[in-house]
């Protein structure tokens, strides 16, 4: 099967990292929005020129005032032709990657049981470790609540208040 050239690119380094606001993990203002511009030039999309002029919006609660988080930060959310968009996107990469990992199956049976063999068998001993410290740390923390816990209870207690009735 020879692999596709998107794929390809998926798997190539591009040391870019971007450092603006991000939907579904990808930058906005240096992905999304420069994307859909092209796909509205290109006729493939129609996302309202309000989105993509404004993609971010206040947030407002039910009663029309605006949100905060719980720092008192205004809540910013993406403009919602936009979003729909972005999460289609999403969802279709991903139907594309699976697609591409069917095909391969389907055409390389041996070889994939056999990385998914390989795989399997190189991370046993990573997930033994992980069980391994899990439990002693466990342990641990049940030793350390136990030993507050006789601590607590061994205190003196202050005297108690005597009631009185008449």
């Amino acid at each position: 099967m020879e692999t596709p050239n998107y794929i390809k690119s998926l798997l190539m380094p591009n040391g870019k990292k971007p450092a603006g606001r991000r939907v579904w993990s990808i930058d906005l203002e240096t992905v999304w929005l420069p994307f859909f511009l092209a796909t509205n030039t290109a006729g493939e999309t129609s996302v309202s020129p309000d989105a993509l002029g404004a993609p971010l919006r206040l947030a407002y609660n039910a009663d029309g005032s605006v949100r905060f988080s719980k720092t008192g930060r205004p809540i910013t959310k993406v403009a919602k032709g936009l979003s729909d968009n972005i999460r289609m996107v999403r969802e279709n990469f991903a139907a594309s990657l699976q697609a591409y990992a069917n095909g391969v199956i389907t055409e390389y049976p041996e070889g994939y049981k056999a990385q998914v063999e390989q795989a399997r068998q190189a991370g046993e001993p990573i997930t033994a470790r992980d069980r391994a410290n899990l439990e002693q740390a466990i342990a641990k923390a049940m030793e350390a609540e136990a030993e507050a816990l006789a601590k607590a209870e061994a205190k003196p207690k202050g005297k108690a208040k005597v009631a009185v009735t008449a």
